[in-house]
């Protein structure tokens, strides 16, 4: 019986020796570069060892003095960078990535620490005539917002023009109606008739 359990032992050692050796086969990533770096965010690459049988990374991201790390792991894929957000501005951080193999992963690289800028530095480095595809979401936002201004504006103005067009082709057809009335009305009031029926002279 202790014979069993001494080899199980044994066995268990050695596939845990099998795999360490694996794991640390796989080289550490060369190259770990900070790029198109701002204030929230950053974007890390790294190269890899040809020949390494890679199917994912690991990357470790902290503040620097901080002991609270982020961990972004990825499997499956061949890519050669992953972006970082969330960052805070003006804050130094350090990062390690990771190889990851079927066997384990690779030794962490070199450590990598970058700043990210002030946002009066982001600011400042970007020229007058850069504009953001945000920026222009909204300046186009704006502008149809403008236009359905100008358009509601234009249709209320016709109304109101056809309204009073409406009102002065009315008033203009009533005008021979009421000089008739009133000539009719003066004359009326200029012959007077006698109540017998004969018109009133004057006495000499």
């Amino acid at each position: 019986m202790g014979g069993k359990s001494f080899a199980a032992t044994l066995l268990f050692l050695g596939c845990i020796s099998v795999s360490s050796v694996d794991a640390d086969s796989l080289s550490a990533p060369l190259n770990v570069t900070i790029k198109t770096l701002e204030g929230n965010s950053a974007v890390v690459t790294w190269d890899i060892l040809e020949g390494d049988p890679v199917i994912g990374f690991a990357i470790t991201q902290q503040k620097k003095d901080v002991r609270m790390m982020r961990f972004i792991q990825e499997v499956n894929t061949t890519t050669r960078s992953c972006a970082l957000w969330d960052l805070e501005a003006d804050t130094e951080y350090i990062v390690h990535v990771q190889s990851i193999s079927m066997s384990g992963t690779s030794p962490p690289s070199d450590p990598v620490l970058f700043r990210t800028p002030k946002e009066s530095e982001k600011l400042a480095s970007k020229s007058p005539d850069e504009v953001t595809m945000k920026e222009v979401g909204q300046a186009a936002q704006l502008r149809a917002g403008e236009l359905i201004i100008i358009v509601v504006v234009l249709i209320m103005w016709a109304g109101v023009i056809a309204l009073f067009c409406r009102q002065y082709d009315i008033i203009k057809d009533n005008e021979p109606n009421n000089n008739k009335d009133k000539a009719k009305n003066s004359s009326e009031c200029s012959t007077p008739e006698h109540p017998t029926g004969g018109l009133l002279r004057s006495k000499v």
